[in-house]
């Protein structure tokens, strides 16, 4: 064998040792980001039986009863991590997971009519009477269909940047996904290995479509924002356990449908952001224009996931639904 020869097997042995190393401190990676995922999704866990089948949530504090209904990608976990705080301030947080999530399973009716129905279930086995349902993007649609189908049972609504039907006379507030774009996102959540390498590799790209925010928010954001933000991003594994409910809310979100909004009297705040990439500030300003009395609190700046006013968001929703004279 020649030197040349020689020196040419050696590299080609370094680059092949080198990409066997780099696979295994990935898949080492993985691996226990994975059981770090699987680990927080089950932490407060409890799967519930109720009359409309088993249901997963969470609680935390005492006092005043809020439903915490979550967004896509989310679950009773998701729920907690924005909710959990408020029990701090005399509220008795449920963040429970919606049909296709984590332990939740998905019926053949997944409408957001039976979901509605279904939270309706779960206070009744939990023994509570009324509570505020607070609905989180696409967690809006059936908190918005149980104070329409079940009043009686909601004493005040709060929708965080909602998904929620417009009028298409009115303009969107956002250009819809281009259709790579979401080819690329229901590959995403096919796939735990896809969205960790993702979330790791391209992260501003993933906070910029997942999360629909602007990632250069985030570097003038307090570090407990990119923080929060971060661990928004963390929380959607393991995204196989929340698949189902994730496609199924996409299926939804292109088929809204107008709602008697004006039924609603409720007491009800609606906030969004104007450069929410997913477009929810057309629809939540038209929704709470609809609403007798619906308060409408909108930001500038901000995103879907609300970069930069998390204290003011939660010291609202304290505002709405906690008794002036309670502490």
């Amino acid at each position: 064998m020649s030197r040349s020869t020689r020196r040419g097997t050696l590299a080609l042995l370094a680059l092949v040792l080198a990409l066997v190393g780099a696979a295994l401190v990935i898949a080492w990676r993985f691996d226990r980001d994975m059981k770090q995922a699987l680990t927080r999704a089950a932490e407060g866990s409890v799967l519930l039986q109720t009359r409309c089948g088993p249901i997963e949530y969470q609680e935390a504090g005492r006092g005043v009863p809020l439903l915490a209904v979550h967004g896509s990608g989310g679950g009773h976990d998701q729920g907690m991590a924005f909710a959990g705080n408020l029990a701090q301030h005399g509220i008795r947080v449920i963040a429970m997971s919606r049909f296709g999530y984590l332990r939740t399973p998905m019926p053949a009716n997944a409408s957001a009519a039976a979901q509605a129905d279904a939270h309706v279930c779960l206070l009744d086995a939990l023994g509570i009477d009324r509570a505020t349902v607070m609905g989180g993007s696409a967690g809006a649609p059936s908190a918005l269909q149980m104070a329409i189908r079940h009043p009686d049972r909601v004493s005040a609504l709060v929708l965080l940047v909602p998904l929620a039907y417009k009028p298409a006379t009115l303009a969107s507030s956002a250009p819809p996904l281009p259709p790579w774009v979401e080819s690329a996102m229901m590959r995403l959540i096919g796939s735990d290995f896809l969205f960790w390498a993702a979330s790791h590799a391209l992260r501003d790209q993933v906070i910029k479509i997942v999360l629909a925010t602007p990632p250069e928010l985030l570097t003038t954001a307090s570090a407990q924002e990119r923080a929060r933000v971060q661990a928004m991003l963390d929380g959607i594994l393991p995204v196989s356990a929340r698949a189902e409910g994730l496609r199924s809310d996409t299926a939804a979100g292109k088929h809204l449908a107008p709602a008697p909004l004006a039924s609603i009297k409720t007491p009800t705040l609606v906030i969004s952001a104007r450069d929410d990439r997913y477009g929810t500030y057309a629809s939540a300003q038209y929704t709470a224009g609809q609403i007798a009395g619906a308060k409408f609190i909108s930001f500038e700046q901000g995103g879907h996931t609300w970069v930069g006013h998390d204290d003011e968001v939660r010291a609202q929703i304290v505002k709405l639904i906690v008794p002036p004279d309670r502490p």
